[in-house]
């Protein structure tokens, strides 16, 4: 049995690159210590789509301008910039028995 038991707590990134993440005063975790979910990085996804674009009016005249439509369809690659900054507050997940947190999410934490 683990004497330290999976267990959540709240930090703050302290900067991005390289990236810190502040626990308490005492403790600010460093990039070799902490797991990213898709949540908090940029990543990559690929999406189908298929459906058709174009423009309904003529624009200024000018034949560059005219009304067209095409199709745009495919597996197409999109970079999602979910990235941390300096300021945010995050979830953390404390596992390993404290040498590894995985970083779930960003949180807003009221004021007050």
């Amino acid at each position: 049995m683990a004497q330290k038991p999976m267990a959540m707590c709240l930090g703050e990134v302290v900067s991005a690159s390289p990236l810190k993440i502040s626990v308490d005063q005492k403790m600010t975790l460093t990039a070799a210590q902490l797991m990213l979910t898709n949540a908090v990085r940029d990543h990559t996804v690929y999406m189908t789509v298929d459906h058709t674009t174009g423009s309904a009016s003529g624009g200024s005249g000018d034949a560059s301008f005219a009304s067209h439509t095409h199709t745009y369809k495919g597996k197409k690659k999109y970079t999602v910039h979910y990235g941390l900054k300096a300021g945010e507050k995050v979830i953390l997940l404390r596992c390993d028995g404290g040498q590894k947190f995985i970083v779930l999410d960003r949180v807003e934490v009221p004021n007050g």
